[in-house]
């Protein structure tokens, strides 16, 4: 019977589809790295692979003659092969996935790969094709006689139809497991996880043909209208903070989800015990060698963390929907900082990331940014005891980025974006627990203030390594929150710990206020300043501190410790802050009380009515930047176009060893100072219990 099923068209369609499915599968688990956390996103796994085999492999049941018929479905099945061998390929040496620009781009994946493919070759990577041969074999010999009967029409699309079906139940499978997905597009490793090799090829397709028309429409002209524009906005300095931290070290360190309500906050346990969540934070907060701002806004959308990267470190808003990582940060021209402290002021530029280079296209978008140096989850050392779904955690994190940060020629520019502090707040080692849990009726949200315990300690273990290796002193730390952690429709449930009894629209978004510090050792005249700003403000505010004019650059933001900034923070849905009032959908709400202003203060409405038509202009301005990608267009900051090529962020170890070796006595690195011996040992770090033996002797 399976033979004589066999030797019709559509027996010969279930054929290739077993075996397309089979093969998908060995690729998922043998040479994809495909992190898996739940028995939904195993299932999603298997069945992925079916739904679009079957849709392409249709096409040819509509084939009425029958050697076309089968030719068709064979070179179809070929091709399908031929796509998901290419991956496998790409992925074991870029750890990523093909793109239809890479694809495009043939030249430019071989010069890549180069003769690195032969070495790249396993002996099971024949099965990708073993099949193929076997399946044309007994075709040629007449093993699976050719069915002269073609498959009726109704049948064929009673097939395509169900494919269909499949594919849309395997997307809203897909949706439901991880919301947002084809929206945000936080990963490659995402799409192929959830929709399959096929389905991401075809959604990246889409996505790039989307890109592709509106750079075809964007001109010079564009550009030069919007710098008049841009030109017309005052960007005044503060003499007093321009060029207090020149030819420092600058390094970055990611507060993730966090709140500014977690600065000063003591959360009260059962027996009434307050326990300070972030106390070494706070004693940066408080200190007068830090530059802290307490009315500074997130200002991120769907792209999240990816957004925050986006405004840091190019003074531009991400996309209105989905992240610019992901749809534009390996194509776009960018004038980011790692670009300009690098052609400018000769910083070396890195950044640490103990999650998957490609999760947020990150791989792509640090080579467009300027980015020297990636360091990625390849080169750590993770486990399951030491890591969770968003990557290392946060001790281990820092603690094994010394032996790569301690080789950067200096002055630095070097980023660290810590995640353990992320949603859904719950997932620390065992000997890390101890810190309260709170009782807020959420259990995603009731581990919060301990994992934000947790990064505070890891912060404070790194910075006791700066201190001890003789990096503290020469650098200028900024530590800034990226985005909120509990999110609107769960921060209400969060009022009785900050002793509300309601929760309001205006509590909402105060609670968009991130933390923002920038420590200067040595100097003596921080505090914390009032002004209102966002994280578009921060490029313009670090390069005056910096001491390098920026001007000339294509910068949205300003200088938050200018005594003339605007008090005016927009967010990226149009709504906006002042320091008077916040402004809500056409609500305005009084800052101090946090009353609706609308009836009784109309004169602030119309006052507001007017600011959104700046925050719409604003947001506008960086929509044409992105979306048209006009700073290809843009000459006047001076900056050669990044060359991409040139960064290899697989082999940054023997790039930095051999630039120490080149320099000989004059590398700056702390390795070399430190007579060519590693300061991986003054790194010291414990667990959460075994502070809290210390403290109990």
């Amino acid at each position: 019977m399976i033979k004589r099923k066999l030797n019709s068209r559509f027996g010969f369609f279930l054929l290739l589809t077993l075996l397309l499915w089979v093969k998908n599968l060995f690729a998922y688990f043998v040479d994809f790295d495909l992190r898996l956390d739940n028995a939904l996103q195993v299932f999603i796994l298997l069945i992925n692979p079916i739904a679009t085999t079957m849709l392409f492999l249709s096409i040819f049941l509509f084939i009425r003659r029958t050697k076309a018929a089968y030719i068709t479905g064979y070179l179809i099945y070929l091709l399908l092969s031929l796509l998901l061998f290419a991956n496998v390929v790409y992925y074991q040496e870029f750890t990523d996935f093909l793109t239809i620009d890479t694809i495009l781009g043939a030249g430019k994946v071989a010069s890549g790969l180069g003769e690195s493919a032969v070495r790249l070759f396993k002996p099971h990577d024949v099965l990708y094709f073993l099949d193929c041969i076997v399946v044309l074999a007994v075709l040629l010999l007449k093993k699976i006689p050719l069915d002269i009967r073609p498959v009726r029409a109704k049948f064929a699309f009673s097939v395509t139809i169900a494919s269909l079906l499949f594919l849309s139940g395997n997307i809203i499978l897909a949706e439901t497991s991880r919301p947002g997905l084809l929206t945000r597009t936080f990963s490659r490793d995402y799409l192929v996880k959830y929709l399959g090799i096929n389905a991401y090829t075809v959604y990246d397709g889409v996505k790039t043909y989307q890109v592709s028309q509106i750079r075809a429409q964007a001109s010079p002209n564009d550009m030069e209208v919007l710098t008049e524009k841009l030109k017309q906005q005052p960007k005044e300095k503060n003499p007093e903070t321009f060029g207090i931290a020149k030819d420092k070290n600058i390094i970055y360190v990611h507060l993730e989800s966090a709140h500014q309500f977690l600065i000063d906050y003591k959360l009260k346990d059962e027996n009434g015990v307050e326990h300070e969540v972030m106390p070494f934070v706070n004693s940066l907060y408080h200190s007068n060698s830090s530059f802290s701002f307490d009315n500074f806004y997130h200002q991120v959308s769907a792209g999240k963390t990816s957004d925050a990267e986006t405004l840091l470190e190019n003074s531009l808003f991400g996309l209105n929907q989905g992240s610019l990582f992901s749809q534009l940060g390996g194509k776009n021209t960018f004038n980011a900082a790692p670009s300009i402290l690098d052609q400018k002021l000769g910083y070396t530029t890195a950044a640490f990331h103990g999650n998957a280079g490609s999760f947020w296209n990150r791989n792509e978008t640090y080579k467009k940014f300027g980015y020297q140096h990636f360091f990625d989850a390849s080169y750590y050392k993770l486990n399951d005891a030491n890591s969770f779904q968003y990557g290392l955690h946060d001790k281990p994190f820092f603690q094994q980025s010394v032996k790569y940060l301690e080789h950067l020629q200096q002055p630095f520019y070097a980023k660290f974006l810590a995640v353990s502090n992320h949603y859904p707040f719950s997932e620390l080692p065992e000997a890390e627990n101890g810190f309260p849990k709170v009782n807020t009726g959420d259990s995603t949200i009731d581990g919060y203030f301990a994992t934000a315990n947790y990064t505070d300690t890891a912060i404070k273990e790194f910075f006791d390594y700066l201190k001890a290796s003789g990096l503290y002193e020469n650098s200028m730390i900024v530590l800034y929150g990226d985005h909120y952690g509990i999110s609107d429709s769960r921060i209400e449930d969060t009022k009785e710990l900050f002793g509300k009894e309601d929760w309001t629209t205006f509590d909402t978004m105060q609670a968009q206020k991130v933390p923002m510090i920038i420590h200067i050792p040595g100097q003596e005249k921080g505090g914390i300043n009032h002004t209102y700003g966002g994280q578009i403000d921060v490029l313009p505010t670090l390069l005056n501190t910096i001491g390098y004019d920026s001007d000339n650059l294509m910068l949205l933001g300003h200088d938050m410790l200018s005594p003339n900034k605007e008090d005016l923070v927009a967010f990226r849905n149009g709504n906006f802050v002042t320091k008077d009032y916040s402004y809500h959908k056409g609500d305005v709400y009084d800052n101090q009380t946090g009353d609706l202003l609308n009836f009784s203060r109309p004169e602030v409405l119309e006052e507001a009515k007017e600011l959104k038509i700046k925050v719409d202009e604003q947001l506008a301005a960086s929509d044409q930047i992105n979306n048209g990608d006009l700073l290809r267009f843009y000459y006047d900051s001076d900056l050669s176009p990044v060359k991409t090529e040139q960064f290899n962020y697989k082999n940054s170890v023997k790039t930095l060893n051999g630039i120490e070796k080149q320099l000989g006595d004059k590398s700056t690195s702390i390795f070399s100072k430190n007579g060519q011996r590693s300061t991986e040992e003054l790194y010291k770090t414990k667990s959460f219990k075994e502070y809290a033996n210390e403290t109990d002797k």
